[in-house]
């Protein structure tokens, strides 16, 4: 294999790591903090790439990220709701959410499976032009990639560490300490999964855009994946901090991608 191979294969892997590593900060924040499994992770995701490419096709690329952040904490809101108001157990509210949105994700694709975006503006190809000419021409999907998950790595370090972020972690070790301190756990449920939605979500929308297409089975498998890249980042990098937490999770995510593509180009 030449260097040239090698490195398109870390860079690849480092693309892909990076954007998928929002799914995994999304389960770090419900699954490790607020002690939910939340299963609806495959179908969020999908709902954020086919929102953030339906966006992007009408001619709005910048507003394809909020509008499939918006959607996720949609989604989040719903199957939030579905454990702590209806009393549906949390594994079952993630499959019910899961499942209906696959009808959603059909409707905003238009009743087809696929949506092509080959000639469709996004941030990536802005974040090409911008950088045409200089060294980092031929990394522009790294860059977009680094810049959205160093905002929302700093985002969830000051987030966990405010009063509502305490709660939500303190609702994850002990919801009958936090009832007996005035604080409502469903409230904390609520938030945390709306939040944590919105981040698979936008990690959703980012692959749809770099791969400049969509297709209905895209978010296939999202939940195993970020589960394995959690595991991966807690056990080797540790928990001692929550800054060594958050950059954990985005490690194993690379570390997870580099695997799969060197195992891919072995055979």
């Amino acid at each position: 294999m030449s260097l040239d191979s090698v490195l398109g294969l870390v860079q690849t892997a480092l693309e892909l790591g990076l954007i998928s590593s929002l799914t995994v900060l999304a389960l770090f924040l419900s699954y490790s903090m607020l002690g939910v499994c939340d299963l609806s992770t495959d179908g969020c995701f999908t709902l954020g790439a086919t929102v953030g490419a339906a966006v992007a096709i009408a001619g709005h690329p910048y507003l394809s990220i909020p509008a499939a952040m918006l959607c996720g904490m949609l989604s989040g809101f719903v199957t939030a709701v579905l454990q702590t108001k209806m009393g549906v157990n949390s594994l079952l509210s993630g499959i019910i959410v899961n499942t209906a949105l696959y009808s959603v994700n059909i409707a905003v694709m238009g009743g087809s499976s696929v949506l092509n975006m080959n000639k469709t503006q996004s941030v990536f190809s802005d974040m090409k032009d911008l950088l045409a000419g200089s060294a980092l021409s031929g990394e522009y999907k790294l860059v977009v990639s680094a810049i959205a998950v160093l905002l929302v790595c700093v985002f969830l370090g000051f987030f966990l560490k405010t009063r509502l972020g305490l709660a939500i972690r303190a609702t994850g070790n002990n919801p009958d300490m936090v009832r007996s301190s005035s604080i409502n756990p469903s409230f904390t449920t609520i938030i945390g999964l709306c939040v944590a939605n919105a981040f698979t979500a936008l990690s959703g929308c980012l692959l749809a855009q770099s791969q400049k297409s969509v297709n209905i089975d895209i978010g296939s498998g999202m939940v195993t994946i970020a589960l394995a890249s959690l595991i991966i980042g807690e056990t080797l990098v540790g928990k001692r901090t929550m800054v060594r937490r958050v950059l954990g999770v985005v490690f194993g995510s690379c570390l997870y991608r580099f695997i799969v593509a060197v195992a891919l180009r072995f055979n």
